[in-house]
């Protein structure tokens, strides 16, 4: 509602008694509420545009608001060790640091000794400033209640005084109290949980102690993410879900091809970032040549952390923290990433995949990891190294959440009986890896079927606005792409599309254009009619087609993983018979079906100008 709004119906209040005029009025009120809607729309719209090339959690988070995705709410009251609802308050905040208490308690040995020299450069006012300038905004305080929006009000005099402040920290090694505190706030996994560990915990930390860490993140990745190894795809930079659902689709699709069955193993760990036992983790530290100041501030940090809970406006007694990598904390992604380095690095002379040369056994997007193998008894040697020296990590497996799955070309795929120290896993028909569902056969169809009728369930959400008639068709075509393409699009870059599933996409994207005319399912009314209607070319391919190619040419010019999986060589002898359509060979028949000449995509990627500008017009055409 806007001012002018909220005036023209204060004066159609007081016109009740001239019909004719709070009619009048009346009409103007709904003719200017609709036009603000529509510019409201737009806002989000372009908001939502700009954040998907940059930062697709966000985008996707807006769009969960704006179609009103539901949030799970908790009942209120929370369950003893016992089983005995709590409805007190002091008694809720008692348990909960009792939970928090158990959680992170461990035999932690003290504070350890630092070998090496306490050296480092001193922090420079550009680091400072920089730090400052990336923190995101609109974000909870922590327990000192100081925001990143004060710090960044007070221009070059907050420099100034971060700097000194940061420095004085530094070289002291020493940290205020109220910055190795954290208040953790609970959100419940599902409705109405009453159980602890039915909760997820996330944590506000002090914005000054995230921009200290800031810095020092970024003077230890020149040491940290060369450990990493090229399987992990979580939080590391130009790397996403869609890098790790691709390789592990390559992978599937190039194995068939050559009559190979594949054996997958998606483990699961029992509360993995919560469960990093810090003398480990120091030692790990020490061996990377960390600057001796760097480890002492890390030390400290781990070492006199404290957290409570907050509860409505009630916040419980602050509880020591011995174990697990600190939420919310912008060094935790990369020390986590190499504490579950130092578990898997053991898989590398275990036989998986070899495709180029490259022996792949693992994928891993943060704690999620999937272990490949070309048999049954390599899956079962790996999955036993792994279990084992998670245990002398301090991390467990879930048995009950890891499933394992056979990929065959045969209709009936191989079993797969793999076990956790004499737990067997249990094997599934599909699986929901990343958000892409991987099947026995390696086909996308599954996935595709999926995702339209996910897109299908999003755009009825937003029926009052792509079927109201009083907002314009340009707007309700933005919207249909910004919060329903985006959903069914997710993961589009990895898919390989049959005929068949062409046809499945064009008659969803007629679907979503019907329901917005609000033509009935009993109209006559031609594909054509609808389209001019709406003064739209069909575009869902194309846009599909224009994603996998960006992708496309992204990976081949980085040469990575992805880059080996897709062209590398692989050992074997192709089936009889008529074979599979592949992935380059899917866009390959594409781009000649559009009067377009035949392409070499590894070389011609090379050359990112004349790539972009073949894009344009493939795409446009």
């Amino acid at each position: 509602m806007t001012d002018d709004i909220l005036l023209l119906m204060e004066q159609r209040r007081l016109k009740k008694s001239n019909p004719l005029e709070y009619k009048s009025i009346d009409k103007e009120i709904r003719i200017k509420c609709s036009e603000a809607k529509e510019k409201w729309l737009n806002e989000q719209c372009l908001d939502i545009e700009n954040k998907l090339s940059v930062n697709t959690k966000y985008a996707h988070r807006r769009i969960d608001e704006i179609t009103g995705k539901s949030r799970c709410t908790s009942s209120g009251c929370i369950k003893s060790k016992s089983g005995t609802i709590l409805m007190e308050k002091h008694d809720i905040l008692n348990r909960w640091s009792e939970y928090i208490g158990e959680l992170f308690d461990d035999n932690r040995a003290p504070k350890p000794n630092i070998k090496k020299n306490i050296e480092g450069p001193s922090i420079m006012k550009d680091e400072v400033r920089q730090a400052i300038k990336s923190m995101k905004t609109n974000k909870a305080t922590g327990p000192d209640g100081i925001s990143i929006e004060m710090i960044q009000c007070l221009d070059e005099l907050g420099v100034d005084i971060m700097t000194k402040l940061i420095n004085k920290i530094y070289d002291t090694g020493e940290l205020p109290e109220d910055l190795t505190k954290s208040i953790f706030i609970a959100l419940p996994k599902k409705p109405g949980a009453t159980e602890c560990e039915l909760h997820r915990t996330i944590s506000l930390m002090s914005h000054v102690t995230k921009i200290l860490l800031k810095i020092l993140m970024m003077r230890m990745k020149s040491k940290t993410r060369p450990e990493i190894a090229k399987e992990q795809y979580g939080f590391m930079p130009d790397k996403s879900t869609r890098n790790a659902i691709f390789i592990l689709r390559m992978i599937i699709e190039r194995s068939i091809e050559v009559k190979h069955d594949i054996y997958l193993c998606f483990l699961d760990y029992t509360k993995a970032f919560d469960k990093v036992k810090h003398d480990n983790l120091f030692q790990i530290l020490e061996q990377l040549d960390i600057d001796g100041k760097d480890l002492r501030l890390i030390r400290n940090l781990y070492w006199n952390q404290k957290a409570a809970m907050k509860v409505n406006n009630d916040t419980s007694e602050y509880t020591n923290i011995k174990r697990g990598v600190r939420q919310g904390c912008v060094l935790s992604p990369d020390l986590f990433n190499i504490y579950s380095e130092m578990i898997l690095r053991n898989l590398e002379d275990v036989e998986g995949i070899k495709i180029g040369g490259y022996n792949c056994n693992n994928l891993r997007y943060a704690d999620d990891t999937v272990l490949i193998a070309s048999t049954e008894e390599d899956l079962q040697k790996m999955v036993n190294i792994v279990s084992e020296e998670s245990i002398k990590m301090g991390l467990s497996l879930n048995v009950k959440k890891s499933e394992c799955m056979s990929i065959s070309k045969d209709k009936t795929p191989r079993s797969c009986n793999v076990n956790i120290n004499g737990e067997t896993i249990k094997q599934v028909d599909r699986f929901n890896y990343l958000g892409s569902t991987i099947t026995p056969d390696g086909r996308c169809d599954e996935e595709i079927k999926k995702r339209i009728a996910l897109a299908k369930q999003a755009f009825q959400k937003m029926c009052p606005i792509v079927k109201n008639r009083s907002i314009s068709i340009n707007t309700k075509t933005r919207v249909l792409k910004c919060y329903v393409w985006s959903i069914l699009l997710y993961g589009s870059e990895c898919w390989t599309i049959n005929k068949e599933m062409e046809k499945r996409l064009e008659a969803t994207e007629m679907w979503f254009l019907r329901r917005m005319l609000n033509v009935p399912w009993t109209a006559k009314e031609s594909n054509e009619s609808v389209l001019k209607r709406m003064k739209w070319r069909r575009c869902l391919l194309n846009t599909i087609r224009y994603r996998q190619l960006k992708f496309l040419g992204h990976i081949i010019r980085k040469g990575c993983l992805e880059h080996l999986v897709l062209s590398g060589k692989i050992n074997g002898k192709k089936d009889k018979g008529r074979p599979r359509i592949k992935y380059l060979e899917n866009i390959s028949l594409w781009i000649e079906k559009q009067g377009y000449e035949k392409v070499d995509f590894l070389h011609a990627a090379q050359d990112r100008k004349n790539w972009c500008l073949m894009l344009a017009n493939v795409c446009n055409r």
